[in-house]
Formats: structure tokens, sequence, C-alpha cells
């Protein structure tokens, strides 16, 4: 099985940046992809980022230009950097791993316990 451990959220003023981590253990090896996840109470999961084989990436529209995922080279932490932060990115973030380039929460088999991301506006 694989854990996920995520890190690095906090509170943030509009404008200002965060970076979160998240730590793979178990099954890191073979081809998989990482992906980022977000909610705010109230509200369904909803898609951030992915990246996968050969450092290929994608973005959700929201936040195309302000947000960059990559892991490390052992490939068993990923990262997103949050840049140019707006009071609607306030939510949990979760990192997941699934063996399908998707959009779509259920695609994710494995997933972190979140961390609290809040802008003020």
């Amino acid at each position: 099985q694989v854990h996920l451990l995520e890190s690095g959220g906090g509170y943030v003023q509009t404008g200002g940046s965060l970076r979160l981590s998240c730590a793979a253990s178990g099954h890191t090896f073979g081809n998989y992809v990482m992906g980022w996840f977000r909610q705010a109470p109230g509200k369904e999961r909803t898609f951030v980022a992915a990246i996968w084989s050969g450092g290929r990436t994608y973005y959700a529209d929201s936040v195309k230009g302000r947000f960059t995922i990559s892991r490390d080279n052992a490939e068993n932490t990923v990262y997103l950097q949050m840049n140019s932060l707006k009071p609607e990115d306030t939510a949990v973030y979760y990192c997941a791993r699934s063996f399908k380039v998707s959009v779509v929460a259920g695609e994710y088999a494995y997933w972190g316990q979140g961390t609290q991301v809040t802008v003020s506006s």
C-alpha cells in the first residue's frame, strides 16, 4: 500500500505564496500519476494539478500560470508551488496517487490526510 503525507499548508495573505509537499512511502515504484486536489467547506473535491511519467503536467484552468507541480529525483515527494494566491484558493489540499492520468478524484486510489491553506482577503 501507499501512504501519502501532505505538509506546507498555512495562512497567507492575498498575493502570497506557499509550497506544499507530499511525501510518499510504501509502493513508490512503477508508473503512476500524482495529483493535487482541493476541497472547500460545503463543496466537492476538485482537481488542481497532476504530474506523471516524463515530468508531464496538467493544471486546472483556475490555477494555470500560478501553481506549479513537480516531484523530486527519487519520485517519492511531490510539490505544489502556489503563487499569487487568492481567497478562492482557500481549501484543504490533498495529494493523491493514481495509475491513470485523470482529473477525476474517483480515479485516485491513495490519498493523504490533507493540509489546510487559508488565503486572507
